[in-house]
């Protein structure tokens, strides 16, 4: 970090010389249960396993349930039983291991149990169904617009060229042991009005803070769910940056004594966004998925996602979730 602002302080005076699993109302403690007549929405990361299902509501739960028997019911409208994957206790609780896009949809429960008059012992079968809508998500991969401003002797020259080039390779550096990199980057000259101070030349210099650098793959280490690190990589690319930032302001301020060069950081113009985009197959719905706002929810039938925007769009012929292309035909007559 030192080096980095040290070589840029040097430029500029050479130049002047010359970033779980979602529980709602239904869940405690990791349990979620039915509500008679509505559907429960449940999030589950991908490929981490399901919060537990209780094929009983809450308010049941609480009292005792005569030769209860339970049918589960899955996505593809067939009978769920046991395996490596579907794990149901003999109580009726359901979770899934290892969840993945496909495994997305409607899950129903049917719960059987009778009630016994104690007087006649004349006993009733009671039948209750529970609904249960599970969907994939994943964390939204994050970026980061950023904004800066230095002082310039004039808006034309080639020196303006030469600081915007310099200041990017400086921060690829300073970020490239993440996989991160400098991307979508763009400078304005601009004559500014300072109070008390006439007419200013300033470069306002836009970039992003992109997590995926060329080989960024091998950062995952075998991970299913890299996004995880990349997330985390480009967060350390963020705060690596806003410190190189500040350390400019630092110097400036205290070290020249007021003495600056005629290009330098303009102090307390750092900006920054952060931009979240969703992997193809997955986007974002606040008014669908209200419970997981934030999160990039598995596209259901009649949607796709085939980049990395954040929603998904509409294709009626698909059927599927997670879709990440929409059939050629049904494109072109939705586009007629």
């Amino acid at each position: 970090m030192m080096r980095a602002w040290v070589l840029l302080s040097a430029v500029l005076w050479y130049l002047t010389g010359v970033g779980w699993q979602r529980f709602s109302e239904f869940s405690e403690k990791g349990f979620f249960y039915g509500k008679p007549g509505h559907p429960v929405k449940v999030y589950v990361e991908l490929h981490h396993n399901s919060p537990v299902l209780v094929c009983m509501d809450f308010k049941l739960a609480e009292k005792e349930t005569v030769d209860p028997t339970y049918l589960w019911i899955g996505p593809n409208e067939k009978p769920l039983t046991g395996n490596d994957r579907i794990n149901i206790t003999k109580t009726g609780k359901l979770m899934v291991k290892d969840f993945l896009e496909p495994l997305s949809g409607l899950y129903t429960c049917t719960l059987s149990y009778k009630t016994v008059k104690a007087e006649t012992q004349e006993e009733k079968m009671v039948k209750q169904r529970y609904d249960f809508m599970i969907f994939a998500y994943r964390e939204p991969d994050y970026s980061y617009q950023m904004a800066v401003r230095f002082t310039t002797k004039s808006c034309v020259g080639k020196y303006n060229d030469l600081l915007f080039r310099v200041l990017k390779k400086i921060l690829d550096n300073l970020i490239s042991d993440l996989s991160c990199h400098i991307i979508a980057s763009s400078y304005k000259c601009h004559f500014v009005k300072i109070p008390k101070h006439g007419l200013v030349h300033e470069l306002f210099i836009a970039f992003q803070v992109n997590p995926f650098a060329p080989g960024w793959k091998g950062m995952c280490n075998g991970s299913v769910d890299c996004e995880d690190i990349t997330n985390h990589n480009i967060l350390q690319a963020r705060d690596r940056i806003e410190e190189f930032f500040r350390s400019q302001a630092y110097v400036f301020n205290h070290d020249f004594n007021k003495t600056l060069p005629a290009m330098h950081f303009v102090d307390h113009s750092f900006q920054i966004i952060r931009i979240d985009s969703c992997r193809p197959g997955f986007g974002k719905n606040e008014g669908l998925h209200s419970n997981c706002a934030t999160c990039c929810v598995v596209c259901g039938p009649g949607t796709f996602s085939p980049d990395v925007d954040v929603t998904c769009q509409t294709c009626v012929s698909v059927h599927i979730y997670g879709a990440k292309s929409c059939p050629t035909s049904d494109k072109n007559q939705h586009e007629k």
